[in-house]
């Protein structure tokens, strides 16, 4: 491909990125892979180059862009490099003209802007939209960390997790010894440590109510030497499933899975009630502390779905309330910034529910919030996060 054609793609893939985000559609990566798939002669430099074009747009428009061409010509108006690819060449984009629409610069929709304002100061907002590190956890049911520094050329400690390794670089993980034999899986910093928070330790019952695909299961089943019992639970067929191939390569054997009704979570978690030490909540959310890596879903929220998503969360929080023994611990978690789903949620929920109280969250990085914690990419140089600890009474 030529520079100006690969200008080109990044137009066609960023109009297929913006109808998929007004629509709830396909995410941006994964739009991306299928482009390529159907488009064999685009070479291994020619798909990185279309992937920097495109999420060089999306991380610049604070605004959903009107179209692709309107986000790269925005791009193009402060990149002269750039500009000059728009010659109307053979399979290239059309010349520029004075008058041709341009995407503005910005963090995100401003009415998300002032939400954010509320726990971010304006100076830390950038960080927001910077390119995330590529983040490991060691497994401590198979090896440690000093052992494998090695494995990955340039990798280092991560500054805040005791088994984090940062790469120097973006590498196929998935390809390398170290992951096939369940050494190490793929983990944001941040994510790591919310893990930590919960206190997992060995012969305990832990719930993860909203496991997903098992990230934090893994590193709670890591925590508990595989000792004791970890209930992994959530309501998505596909996420959930791929647990069980993670879990084996990792060695994690004390492990249980449960899929979901939607709504009716409570009914089939009865064998588990007062009887959990600890049970983690990581609850869905707007994703506003992982933009660095899906920087076009700040064009997928709205008003209407942070209601929905604070109702979900909320619902969940007495699910999983019930699950506790006394004096056992409950852990909310989500990856977002906004003090409606942070910090207001478990201060709307502890004020409703008196057999409950706030823990400190003892942590290395991050800052207290409300009757938790905030982890964020300016301040810890991990995703955003909102963590806290609540006890049930005796």
């Amino acid at each position: 491909m030529t520079p100006q054609a690969r200008v080109q793609a990044a137009i066609e893939l960023l109009d297929e990125v913006i109808e998929s985000a007004r629509t709830g559609g396909a995410a941006a990566d994964t739009l991306i892979a299928r482009y390529f798939k159907t488009r064999r002669y685009a070479g291994s430099k020619d798909r990185r180059a279309v992937r920097e074009h495109v999420y060089a747009a999306i991380r610049r428009a604070g605004e959903i862009p009107e179209s692709g061409r309107s986000a790269m010509v925005g791009l193009a108006r402060v990149d002269s490099d750039l500009a000059a690819l728009f010659d109307g060449s053979p399979h290239g984009p059309a010349l520029l003209h004075d008058d041709d629409e341009a995407s503005s610069a910005g963090i995100a929709p401003e009415w998300l802007v002032q939400k954010l304002a509320e726990t971010v100061p304006t100076e830390d907002m950038p960080a927001l939209l910077e390119r995330a590190p590529l983040d490991l956890r060691v497994n401590r049911l198979k090896g440690n960390r000093a052992n494998l520094l090695d494995a990955f050329p340039g990798a280092r400690p991560t500054p805040h997790a005791p088994d984090g390794l940062r790469l120097r670089e973006a590498i196929q993980v998935e390809s390398s010894p170290a992951w096939i034999d369940g050494l190490v899986e793929v983990q944001d910093e941040g994510s790591q440590l919310a893990a930590l928070a919960t206190g997992a330790a060995a012969g305990m019952t832990v719930v993860d109510l909203c496991a997903g695909a098992g990230g934090k299961t893994l590193a709670l089943a890591a925590m508990m030497g595989d000792r004791g019992h970890l209930v992994a639970c959530d309501t998505d067929r596909g996420r959930l499933s791929r647990l069980g191939p993670r879990a084996t390569r990792a060695g994690a054997t004390a492990l249980d899975t449960r899929l979901l009704d939607p709504g009716r979570e409570a009914d089939q978690l009865q064998d588990l009630l007062d009887l959990a030490d600890v049970v983690l909540i990581d609850a869905p959310c707007s994703g506003t502390g992982t933009w660095r890596r899906n920087p076009e879903t700040r064009w997928r929220i709205s008003q209407k779905r942070l209601e929905q998503l604070g109702a979900l969360q909320s619902r969940l929080l007495d699910v999983g309330a019930t699950l506790v023994r006394p004096g056992g611990t409950l852990v909310y978690v989500v990856c977002s910034l906004l003090a409606e789903e942070g910090r207001e949620q478990i201060a709307n929920y502890l004020a409703a529910n008196d057999a409950w109280t706030a823990e400190a969250v003892d942590l290395v990085a991050g800052r207290e919030s409300g009757d938790g914690w905030m982890l964020s990419p300016a301040r810890d140089g991990t995703d955003g996060f909102f963590i806290a600890r609540l006890k049930r009474s005796c």
